[in-house]
């Protein structure tokens, strides 16, 4: 009786052929695409896009539910031409500069403090993330309570405490509407620096500090030459990522003044959003956002060229 062959012979060349692609992807030039892949196409797809797209459109005359018409830089001339424009870029410079000189100092001293050794450090270090983790639109909400004329917590110390007589319209005076909202944005990006520049200090070895401390120098002293030239870098990274945060700020803003009073808080991000949306002028819109560029290209530019010297 004939005996029929294996049929592990037929199968053979399949599992040649698994080996041979397993061998290919395995190939580290190979595998270090596919592990890139899903991270380049998240960022073409919801970066690069919009981006590109966003220059397109500022190159057009396009209102909404119409073709777009290319002017070239019409859109920037028009701005350049706009009042309302460069007070707008005053209101962003001040509120950018003055809201992140706060975050840094005040980010600074609060990873000092969390970085020394006290009962309930990590309850306070999970209390310091609460105004970074709470969404912008519900803290906003309860910032709109206490700059509030009648309701104001600010006001009653205020008056209680003999300070005033008569409570203010925080979000109603111009002056006090960009005071109450870098107290906002430096509320809640205090702890982003804070728990940033906490990493960093814990990565310096105390033996330098014990070093410092044979031979004579005092707390300023090891501050000033030990701690700040090794949190350097990180103290420049994290201020360029909070100054890029800053200028794209939108919801907290939006949702507390609306730019307001009188474009008094009125930045990049809301302008834009005011007249490409609310005015149906795209082209207009998307000019003045990609008007951020420049000064952010500056400053990553700026940055990076400082860290490099380094």
């Amino acid at each position: 009786m004939a005996v029929r062959p294996a049929p592990l012979e037929r199968s053979a060349p399949v599992s040649g052929r698994m080996f041979s692609l397993r061998g290919f992807i395995e190939r580290e030039g190979i595998f270090s695409w596919l592990m890139l892949a899903p991270g380049v196409l998240y960022l073409l797809a919801f970066v690069a896009y919009p981006f590109f797209y966003g220059i397109f459109l500022s190159l057009q005359d396009r209102p909404v539910a119409r073709a777009g018409v290319f002017i070239g830089l019409g859109n920037f001339v028009t701005l350049a031409h706009d009042a309302v424009f460069w007070q707008v870029t005053r209101n962003m410079f001040i509120y950018a500069t003055v809201t992140t000189i706060l975050k840094l100092g005040g980010g600074l001293v609060m990873a000092l403090v969390m970085d020394q050794s006290f009962r309930g450090k990590n309850v306070a270090r999970a209390f310091l993330l609460l105004p970074f983790i709470v969404p912008t639109a519900l803290s906003t909400i309860a910032w709109m309570w206490i700059f509030d004329p009648t309701f104001s917590v600010i006001n009653w110390v205020l008056i209680h405490g003999g300070a005033i007589q008569t409570g203010f319209s925080w979000l109603g005076n111009s002056t006090l509407a960009m005071v109450a909202i870098i107290i906002v944005n430096t509320w809640r990006g205090m702890p982003f620096y804070g728990i940033t520049l906490l990493a960093g200090l814990q990565t310096i070895s105390p033996e330098l500090y014990e070093v410092a401390a044979i031979d004579g120098a005092t707390t300023r002293q090891r501050f000033w030459y030990v701690t700040m030239p090794l949190i350097k870098p990180v103290l420049v990274i994290v201020t360029m990522f909070s100054v890029i945060f800053t200028f794209s700020d939108f919801q907290l803003i939006y949702a507390l003044t609306h730019g307001g009073p009188a474009n008094a808080t009125q930045v990049y991000a809301t302008y834009a959003y005011d007249l490409g949306m609310s005015a149906g002028k795209l082209g207009l819109g998307a000019a003045v956002a990609l008007s951020m560029l420049p000064a952010l290209a500056l400053l990553i530019v700026a940055l990076t060229l400082y860290l490099r010297r380094e």
